[in-house]
């Protein structure tokens, strides 16, 4: 089992940036894609951006597609969420997640470890 912790959440004005770090310990390995879904007020859990084990294959959200950035270094088991151009709307608690899937997916069923979550709050 794979552990995930994320940080770098917090309050930002609508234009800001945020980055997002997960960090991953346990039965990590470099062969899993990771995601990084977001749950808002009132709202399901949804699809924000995955990457694939060696970090050259990425996809996003459409209504993120051009502000957010996934990366990840395997070194140091970390994925990162570079978060541009906040908009009020992605408010939300933001969560990464590994796939168990060889596949890139934006399923939430196709992850089977989460982390706990860190609040994003973005201000008009």
């Amino acid at each position: 089992q794979v552990q995930l912790v994320e940080s770098g959440g917090g309050l930002v004005q609508a234009g800001g940036s945020l980055t997002l770090s997960c960090a991953a310990s346990g039965r990590t390995g470099t062969t899993y894609a990771m995601g990084w879904f977001r749950q808002g007020p009132g709202k399901e859990r949804e699809f924000v951006a995955v990457i694939n084990w060696s970090g050259s294959i990425t996809t996003y959200a459409d209504s993120v597609k051009g502000r957010f950035t996934i990366s990840r270094v395997n070194a140091r088991n970390t994925v990162y969420l570079q978060m541009n151009s906040l908009k009020p709307e992605d408010t939300a608690i933001y969560y990464c997640a590994q796939s168990v899937r060889a596949r890139l997916t934006s399923t939430p069923a196709d992850f089977g470890s989460w982390g706990q979550g860190t609040q994003v709050t973005v201000s008009s």
